[in-house]
């Protein structure tokens, strides 16, 4: 890759970036007062956060079985309210629990 064409692409990336974090702030400048935009805006950044996640989640293993085991383990957990790092423990716990299992019975 020569360098006129990295040079254009990392300009392009600049102005992509830029102009997404810019437009809100041209379009939006007066308080939002519908109820309906209000809360679609409110449950944007869990959902953008959850569509990054989850698929992250789901190919971390080479097992798509352990992976959905640790999502339940954590998901259960973080609804009984524990704090992260319990959630992240015993996620992993249980991916590593299921990965030993199926070693010894596959």
């Amino acid at each position: 890759m020569n360098w006129l064409s990295f040079l254009t692409y990392l300009l392009v990336m600049a102005g992509v970036t830029y102009l997404v974090r810019v437009l809100p702030y041209i379009f939006m400048r007066k308080e939002v007062k519908n109820r309906f935009f209000k809360s679609f805006l409110l449950y944007v950044p869990y959902t953008v956060l959850a569509a990054m996640t989850i698929p992250a989640i789901l190919f971390a293993t080479d097992n798509i079985y352990s992976a959905i085991a640790g999502l339940l383990v954590a998901v259960v957990v973080a609804l009984f309210e524990k704090g992260l790092l319990t959630v992240a423990i015993s996620s992993c716990v249980a991916v590593l629990l299921t990965e030993v299992l199926q070693r010894f019975v596959f």
